[in-house]
C-alpha cells in the first residue's frame, strides 16, 4: 500500500480523471455508433481491442526480459510495467463484443464459410467453441503470470530475498515461453485468421515485437511526465532513459527486420495464395500507409535515436516514443484493417469509419484509467531493491 513516504505524482491522479472521463465519453459515442452499425462497431471494436490488449501483453514480456536480464534500466520502470500487466485481468471483460460480433468480423464464423473447401478443411481448428476455448487458455495464462510475478515482486519491498529472485528468474523463463506460444496462437486466431486463405509463419513475431515496443514507448512517455515529481525526480538519471532510449532502438530496427523478412519470403515466393494479402496493403490508400510506415515507424526513430544527446533527454526521447507509440496504431490498421473491411483481391481502396477512431479512444480512455489506479496502489519505485534504495537517499 501507498503511504506518504512513498508519494505517487499528482500527474498518476490526473491522468485517472482525464483517462476516465474520455474512456467514458468514448464508450457512450461507440455504443451509439454501434446501434448504427453494429457489423462496424465489432470490426472497429477488435481493431481497438487488438491495440491495447497488446500493450498490456507488452508489459507482461518486458518485465520478465528484465527479471532474467536484470539492469537499471528495468527497475525504474518495473511498477509502471507492473500495473500494465494487471490491465490484463480486464481482458476477458473487454473480449466479450469480440465474442458478440464474430459473425461480423470472421469470414470462418459466417454460414456461407461451409460453401468454402479451404474453410472446410480448416475448420477443425477454426469453430466457436474451440476459437472461445483458446481465447480462455491464453487469459489464464496471461493473467496468472501477471498475478504471480506481482505478487512476488511486491514481497521484495521488504527488502533483497535470494529466494524470491530465484523464482521470479525461473518463472519469467518458463513464462516467456509461454508467451511466445500464447502470442502466436492469439495473433492467428485474432488477426491473421480475419483473412483464413493466407498465412505467415512469421506472423506471431510480428505481434511479439510490435507488443513490445508498444508497451516501452508508453512507459518511456510516462516516465518523463511522471520524472519532475517524488518518487522519480533525482532517482531516474539520464543514464536510465539512455538504456531504455537503446532499448527502444532495438525493438525498432527488430521491427523493421521482421517485417522486410516476411515481405521479401512472400515475394520471392511468389504465391498465389500468399502475394494477395501484399497487393491490397500495397495499392491505392493502403500504398501511402505503408509509406508512411517506412518513415514514420523506421526511418525517422532510427536516425534518431542514433543521437546519444537525445536518448539521455527523457523529454526528447519521450516525444520520440510518443510518436512511435501512435505509429503503432496505424501499423495495427494497416495490418488488419484491410481485412476487416472487406476488400476483394482487385479492391484496393482505404476507408476509416468514425469508429475506427472512437473505439480507440474509448478502449483507451477505460485502459489508462484503470492502469493509473492500478498504479496508485503501490510504491512507483521498487523500493526493496538496494540500487533503487540508495538513490531515494542521494535525492532526499
Amino acid at each position: 500500500m501507498v503511504t506518504p513516504a512513498h508519494p505517487v505524482p499528482s500527474r498518476v491522479e490526473r491522468l485517472q480523471r482525464g483517462a476516465l472521463a474520455v474512456g467514458v465519453l468514448g464508450l457512450v459515442a461507440c455504443l451509439a455508433g454501434g446501434f448504427a452499425n453494429p457489423a462496424q462497431f465489432y470490426r472497429s471494436w477488435l481493431f481497438a481491442y487488438l491495440f491495447w490488449t497488446n500493450v498490456g501483453i507488452g508489459c507482461l514480456s518486458l518485465v520478465m526480459i528484465h527479471h532474467l536480464s536484470g539492469g537499471m534500466w528495468g527497475l525504474v520502470i518495473r511498477r509502471i510495467l507492473e500495473a500494465g500487466t494487471r490491465t490484463l485481468y480486464l481482458a476477458p471483460l473487454f473480449f466479450l463484443p469480440v465474442v458478440l460480433g464474430m459473425g461480423h468480423v470472421f469470414a470462418w464464423a459466417k454460414p456461407e464459410s461451409a460453401a468454402d473447401p479451404l474453410l472446410r478443411h480448416k475448420a477443425l481448428y477454426l469453430n466457436t467453441g474451440f476459437f472461445l476455448a483458446r481465447a480462455a487458455f491464453y487469459f489464464v495464462v496471461w493473467a496468472g503470470l501477471a498475478h504471480v510475478l506481482n505478487k512476488l515482486s511486491a514481497q521484495l519491498d521488504a527488502g533483497p530475498d535470494e529466494r524470491v529472485s530465484r523464482r521470479l528468474t525461473a518463472i519469467s523463463g518458463g513464462g516467456l515461453l509461454l508467451m511466445g506460444l500464447t502470442i502466436t496462437f492469439a495473433s492467428v486466431d485474432w488477426a491473421m485468421s480475419l483473412d483464413p486463405h493466407w498465412f505467415s509463419t512469421i506472423y506471431g513475431v510480428l505481434f511479439m515485437v510490435g507488443q513490445a515496443l508498444a508497451a516501452l514507448t508508453l512507459v518511456i512517455v510516462l516516465l518523463a511526465l511522471f520524472s519532475e515529481e517524488a518518487p522519480f525526480a533525482g532517482v531516474v538519471k539520464p543514464v536510465d532513459t539512455h538504456d531504455l532510449g537503446k532499448l527502444m532502438l532495438a525493438f525498432t530496427m527488430l521491427w523493421a527486420y521482421i517485417h522486410l523478412s516476411q515481405f521479401l519470403i512472400m515475394w520471392s515466393g511468389n504465391l498465389p495464395e500468399e502475394i494477395p494479402w501484399y497487393l491490397r496493403r500495397t495499392h491505392g490508400g493502403w500504398k501511402l500507409v505503408a509509406q508512411l510506415l517506412v518513415v514514420f515507424h523506421f526511418v525517422l526513430p532510427f536516425l534518431l535515436l542514433l543521437s546519444r544527446d537525445l536518448k539521455r533527454d527523457a523529454r526528447k526521447l519521450a516525444g520520440v516514443a510518443g510518436l512511435v507509440f501512435l505509429v503503432r496504431l496505424l501499423d495495427l490498421f494497416w495490418l488488419v484493417a484491410p481485412d476487416l473491411q472487406g476488400h476483394g483481391e482487385q479492391a484496393h481502396g482505404i476507408s476509416v469509419h468514425g469508429l475506427d477512431v472512437a473505439t480507440p479512444v474509448a478502449l483507451g480512455g477505460l485502459w489508462l484509467a484503470f492502469f493509473a489506479h492500478e498504479l496508485r496502489k503501490r510504491p512507483l519505485l521498487p523500493i526493496g531493491e538496494p540500487e533503487i534504495r540508495e538513490r531515494i537517499e542521494k535525492a532526499a
